[in-house]
C-alpha cells in the first residue's frame, strides 16, 4: 500500500500539517509520495527524500512539479502529455482549515480518490466544537457544560475560571485561561482574531484526561492505548506543536481496567459509523467519576502514530475498510419519456 499524504494548505495550522507530515516519513514502512497545498491552493508534488520544513518557509518547493487534479487522481505535464501520480490511498493530514472542515474531503470524493480521514458529516462535526458537543449528547457522552459566542454577542461569565476557545480551530492556537473580569476581554479578543465564534467552559485545574485513539476496520474497533498527557495548567500549543512531531510510542495510563473499558467504550460511541474511512483521536476528562468527551481530533497529529502498539497495520486495516460510494447510474429515462411523451 502506497500512499499519498497529502498537506500543507492556507489554514493557521498550515507550519504543524507540515511538521505532522514530515514526520510520517519516519512512521510508514512504505516511501510514502507528497502531495503539498501552498497558501495559494497549488498542487506540488515533494519528493520525499528533498521534504524538509526549510524547504517550504524559504519557498523552494515551487521548483518541483506542479500537480492538476482530476477524475482518478494528481498530473503532472510532462513533454508528451500528462502523468499520474502512483500512489494507492490519500491520507489527509491537513490540519485546521480545509482538511478538517471537510473541503478536501469533499474534492476528493468529487475526483472519485480514496482517502482515509473524515468524510463532509464527519467533518462538519468535529471541526465545529459547538456541534461536536450537541453531537457526544446524541450519542449519549457527557461534555461539560459550555456556551457558545458570537462576535455581536454580549459575553457574559458568571463564574470563574473560565477556558475560552475559537470554536473552529484546533492545537490550541488563540486558547486562554480567564480566571476573574478583568482578563475577560482580552481572552475574548485572541480567541475572535481566529474565529467568528467562540466557546466558553468551566476551567477545571488540575482535571484528569486521558487520550485514545482508533478506527473501526472490517466492522471491529482497533483501539490505540490509553495515555494521560503530560500538561501543565493546560495542554498549550507548544507542548501539542511538539505531539505533531512524535514518531516513538508514548507510555500506557496508569489507569484499572474497568476505566480503560469505559474509555474504549465511549469512544466508539463517538466514532460510531460517522467517522467511518478515518483514524482519530478523542480526548476525554474524568470529571465527578464521569467520562466526558473535551474533543474530537479527526485529523490527529502524525495521525496518533504514538499510541498504536502497530500503526502501519492500522492505516492498512483502514485503507482496506474505506466507506463504498454508490454507484449512481445516469440513464436519462426521465428525460427520454418526456421526449416520448411528446412525439419527438
Amino acid at each position: 500500500m502506497v500512499y499519498g499524504i497529502i498537506f500543507g494548505s492556507k489554514s493557521f495550522e498550515h507550519e504543524i500539517s507540515i511538521v505532522s507530515a514530515i514526520a510520517m516519513k519516519k512512521v510508514l514502512d512504505r516511501q510514502p509520495v507528497y502531495i503539498f497545498v501552498d497558501s495559494q491552493k497549488q498542487f506540488y508534488n515533494i519528493p520525499a527524500e528533498k521534504i524538509t520544513s526549510k524547504l517550504f518557509s524559504s519557498g523552494s518547493y515551487k521548483k518541483f512539479d506542479t500537480l492538476t487534479i482530476k477524475h482518478g487522481g494528481f498530473f503532472s505535464k510532462t513533454m508528451f502529455g500528462e502523468t499520474k501520480l502512483e500512489f494507492d490511498v490519500v491520507l489527509n493530514l491537513i490540519h485546521g482549515k480545509d482538511g478538517e472542515d471537510g473541503t478536501v474531503a469533499s474534492l476528493l470524493e468529487f475526483f472519485d480518490i480514496a482517502y482515509i480521514g473524515p468524510r463532509l458529516e464527519a467533518s462538519a462535526i468535529s471541526y465545529n466544537k459547538t456541534l461536536t458537543k450537541l453531537y457526544a449528547k446524541h450519542k449519549a457522552v457527557a461534555v461539560l457544560e459550555f456556551e457558545s459566542f458570537k462576535k455581536d454577542d454580549d459575553i457574559v461569565v458568571d463564574n470563574y475560571p473560565v477556558i475560552i476557545k475559537p470554536s473552529c480551530l484546533g492545537s490550541s492556537i488563540g486558547v486562554s485561561i480567564v480566571k476573574n473580569r478583568n482578563e475577560l476581554q482580552y481572552a475574548v479578543d485572541v480567541a475572535f482574531e481566529f474565529d467568528d465564534e467562540i466557546i466558553v467552559e468551566p476551567f477545571i485545574k488540575d482535571i484528569k484526561e486521558l487520550n485514545i485513539a482508533g478506527a473501526c476496520i472490517d466492522g471491529e474497533f482497533v483501539f490505540s492505548i490509553i495515555e494521560e498527557p503530560q500538561k501543565g495548567e493546560f495542554l498549550d500549543f507548544e507542548k501539542k506543536y511538539l505531539d505533531f512531531s512524535r514518531t516513538s510510542q508514548v507510555s500506557r495510563a496508569d489507569i484499572s481496567d474497568n476505566l480503560a473499558k469505559k474509555v474504549r467504550d465511549t469512544f466508539a460511541k463517538v466514532y460510531n459509523n460517522t467517522f467511518t474511512g478515518s483514524i482519530i483521536r478523542c480526548d476525554f476528562f474524568i470529571y465527578k467519576e464521569e467520562i466526558v468527551l473535551n474533543e474530537i481530533n479527526s485529523i490527529p497529529g502524525s495521525y496518533a502514530n504514538y499510541l498504536f502498539d502497530d500503526f502501519n497495520q492500522v492505516i492498512d486495516g483502514v485503507a482496506r475498510s474505506l466507506p463504498q460510494i454508490i454507484d449512481i447510474k445516469i440513464d436519462y429515462a426521465y428525460v427520454n419519456k418526456i421526449q416520448q411523451a411528446k412525439g419527438k
